[in-house]
């Protein structure tokens, strides 16, 4: 079974402020990783510290942070954003 990704309101927010080719770039990269994957872990790392149990994905300077979901097969996205700003 396909793995599911759910986009959160605050990701919705933050992914409506990127420029389009972003915008563009991100949206791919969930569709072509993440939604056909058998394990969508493959292509992350998991983030450390307070954010432990997160996911993190990497296109360019920008992240995609993810709540892997096994019981469902659900990727959330938190956030996404410039690696400068997303872990604030």
């Amino acid at each position: 079974m396909a793995w599911r990704v759910e986009i959160s309101r605050t990701a919705e927010k933050q992914i409506k402020k990127l420029d389009r080719q972003v915008r563009t770039d991100l949206v791919r990269y969930l569709r072509e990783r993440v939604v056909g994957a058998t394990n969508p872990r493959s292509f992350g790392k998991p983030l450390r510290g307070e954010k432990k149990g997160l996911w993190r994905y990497r296109v360019g300077d920008y992240r995609i942070i993810c709540d892997i979901r096994d019981s469902d097969e659900t990727a959330v996205v938190l956030a996404l954003g410039h690696r400068k700003h997303i872990y604030r």
